[in-house]
């Protein structure tokens, strides 16, 4: 659902400053502008989609090979705890902490990958 709801604000930030669409825009496919904050919330969606499908193939194998215990509910937890901080701070362009807090979130998908090796 994190993933599925980061879409919001790009579409508040769109609407906010574009308005609603019209049919014009479904021809051109040019960007509409957006404020600095819209543009990263878009960047923080498509990042999201993008680390999804690992984490989720990993969960559903652990699952499915029954390897499910409290280290893999650790790491689920961190992952997603870590992409909302991630988010946050895309939305907020707080530099740095945006790099560890991605590293963070990718170390939790090894450690899921670790877990269903065992």
């Amino acid at each position: 659902m994190l993933t599925a709801a980061l879409w919001i604000p790009y579409v508040v930030a769109q609407v906010m400053t574009n308005g609603s669409l019209k049919p014009e825009n479904y021809v051109d496919p040019t960007q509409r502008p957006l404020p600095n904050w819209g543009r990263r919330a878009d960047r923080a969606y498509i990042n999201a989609v993008e680390t999804f499908a690992p984490f989720a193939t990993l969960v559903i194998l652990i699952q499915l090979t029954g390897k499910a215990n409290a280290m893999t509910a650790f790491w689920t937890m961190s992952f997603f705890w870590l992409r909302v901080v991630h988010a946050v701070v895309y939305w907020t362009a707080i530099p740095y902490i945006r790099t560890i807090v991605f590293t963070l979130g990718f170390v939790a998908v090894i450690g899921l990958f670790v877990e269903l090796m065992r």
